[in-house]
């Protein structure tokens, strides 16, 4: 068991996990579903493509330094932070009564082209009638509240590798 949550095999299993993820979500929502993802959807997969970049760099390298491996575990749980967070809002917003529901507004290319960065996570964090529908299910989960379940058991992952970074080192056996 503890050669399956070293630091580098840890690092792996969320590269492996970013890696199906947004093939799930590119290939089998999009391409074969052909959904398009709303803004938040967006903002969810760049939030998995940050963490699976630096847990890539983490495995690659495999640092010994613990400041090294902070600063990566930092920006990787950055990453999934962000995912879970905007999943969260997703979800709340999925949850709302359908007069509360925003209206569905120009597109996340509008934004970008028109609105100054800040103003554009503003109103993508408003969100739009759009990040509200819910248009498919699995076992009755849409897909914002698998991404979230998801995003949480990575951020357990992310836990264990803060403990492998900063436990102790034990000194060697004497004979």
């Amino acid at each position: 068991m503890l050669k399956l949550t070293t630091y580098r095999n840890l690092q792996i299993f969320l590269v492996i996990i970013a890696v199906i993820g947004m093939s799930f979500a590119l290939f089998f929502l999009q391409r074969y579903m052909g959904f398009s993802p709303c803004p938040l959807c967006i903002f969810q997969r760049i939030g998995l493509i940050i963490m699976g970049s630096f847990a890539l760099i983490a495995a690659l390298f495999n640092p010994k330094s613990k400041a090294v491996r902070l600063v990566l575990w930092l920006g990787s749980l950055a990453g999934i932070g962000w995912a879970t967070a905007v999943a969260g809002r997703h979800v709340w917003l999925q949850h709302l009564p359908a007069d509360q529901v925003p209206s569905c507004g120009p597109g996340l290319d509008y934004w970008l082209d028109t609105l100054p960065i800040l103003q554009v996570f503003k109103e993508v964090f408003a969100g739009s009638g759009e990040c509200a529908s819910v248009e498919w299910t699995f076992m009755g989960l849409s897909i914002p509240e698998q991404s979230l379940i998801l995003f949480i058991l990575l951020l357990v992952v992310h836990v264990l590798i803060l403990w492998r970074i900063l436990r102790p080192v034990a000194p060697s056996r004497l004979a």
